[in-house]
This record gives structure tokens, sequence and C-alpha cells, in this order.
């Protein structure tokens, strides 16, 4: 069985889990830094930088980064919060929201299979019909 990458929220360093707050600070960061560099969100926190960029985002995504900012300001403001209560459900959503959003801010493919080769059969076609006119 391997270990969980950093990213799932182990310190790679020691083989030791990141504490919930570490886990949550980490994650959004790396949440608002897609946002920001990519959409041009504006703001202090996720909530903020979500509701900067909201009309470009879809509906389920909004839902997931605002699920995540949620469980964020609770353990790091709560003091009663001392662990985050879905800690799967909280990397699933991260996860995805990030997954999402890369593929959201990622250059179009350009995908020019043949296209010059379809130039030349039609460029020929058409110097065949004009030969026989």
């Amino acid at each position: 069985m391997t270990k969980p990458t950093r990213k799932r929220g182990w310190a790679s360093a020691f083989g030791v889990p990141m504490s919930d707050i570490e886990l949550a600070i980490t994650r959004v960061k790396a949440l608002e830094s897609l946002l920001e560099q990519g959409l041009g969100a504006t703001g202090k926190g996720l909530h903020e930088k979500v509701t900067s960029v909201q009309d470009k985002l879809p509906q389920p995504l909004v839902k997931k980064l605002r699920f995540v900012a949620t469980v964020r300001n609770k353990i790091v403001h709560e003091s009663n919060y001392q662990q985050i209560d879905d800690r799967n459900g909280f990397l699933r959503a991260c996860d995805e929201a990030e997954t999402e959003l890369r593929a959201m801010i990622a250059p179009p493919r350009v995908v020019n299979k043949g296209c010059f080769g379809l130039v030349l059969v039609v460029m020929g076609a058409l110097g065949i019909a004009w030969r026989w006119m």
C-alpha cells in the first residue's frame, strides 16, 4: 500500500500526516492561486475570490469551492472545531475543484491531424477538375 502524496494530506519529508489546519491552508492556497492566476479572481479569501469570478464558473464547482472555504474557515477560526469532520470528503472536494480549475484555465490544445493532407487532396482534385474543363 502506498502512502498518500503530500497533496492528499501527508508531509512527505517525514511520512507524518499533516494537521487538519495545515491541510486546509495548503489546499486553499493552491485553489486561490489557480483562481487568481487563471481567472483573475480578487478578494481576501477563497469565498471572496469565488464571488469575484462566480459568473465564469459552473455552479457545481462554485458549490465545491464554497464548501472547501467554509471548512477552512471553521478549522482556522473556531476554537471548538479541532479536526475536519469529513477529511476524505474535504480532500475529494479539493481534488475535484483543482482538477476542474486546471482544465478550465489550460491553454486550448490544437488538434491538427491531417489538415494539410486534406488541403492537398482538395487542391489536387480541383487541379484535375480544372484540366478537364
